[in-house]
């Protein structure tokens, strides 16, 4: 990656910004109301932003995971969630749902996980975290398009 300097998209529009996090917010909101704990709210953000590529948006959702009481075994665990026992069958939908929504280019939502996960989330919970991933999506390509960087840690991470 060069070090070329972009614009912060940020900071260059932040009425849009300001915008986007109250999308955000709003959406947060909604997901908790239709009972989309934390835990798997954040898991699911991680597995987007890993997916996309955005270093920056692993971090800040990881810190936040682990404040919400997911453990490493799981944070280890996310991009292997297919051959991994440690995932609750919530869980396993939400992470399916989130690769369907971050490669919609290929085919969208197929049927085939519409129906497993909806045979697995409420529709209300299907709805909330659909507008979640939507919003964790825009905000990678922000991050990704902007390279913003990912401060060395200093001192230990976060922990439950």
């Amino acid at each position: 990656m060069s070090d070329q300097h972009r614009v912060h998209l940020a900071r260059a529009a932040r009425p849009a910004y300001d915008a986007l996090e109250a999308f955000a917010t709003t959406v947060g909101d909604l997901a908790a109301e239709a009972g989309i704990d934390a835990r798997l709210r954040e898991m699911a953000l991680i597995h987007a932003s890993q997916l996309n590529g955005c270093a920056y948006c692993v971090r800040v959702h990881s810190d936040r995971a682990a404040k919400a009481g997911v453990s490493f075994d799981h944070l280890a665990q996310i991009p292997v969630w297919r051959e991994s026992s440690v995932f609750t069958e919530r869980e396993r939908a939400a992470l399916e749902l989130t690769e369907s929504f971050v490669f919609i280019h290929e085919e969208g939502v197929s049927d085939e996980v519409y129906d497993r996960v909806g045979g697995i989330l409420s529709e209300e919970e299907y709805v909330a975290l659909s507008w979640l991933l939507v919003s964790i999506n825009a905000f990678n390509r922000i991050a990704i398009a902007g390279r913003y960087p990912v401060p060395e840690r200093r001192g230990a991470p976060p922990t439950t």
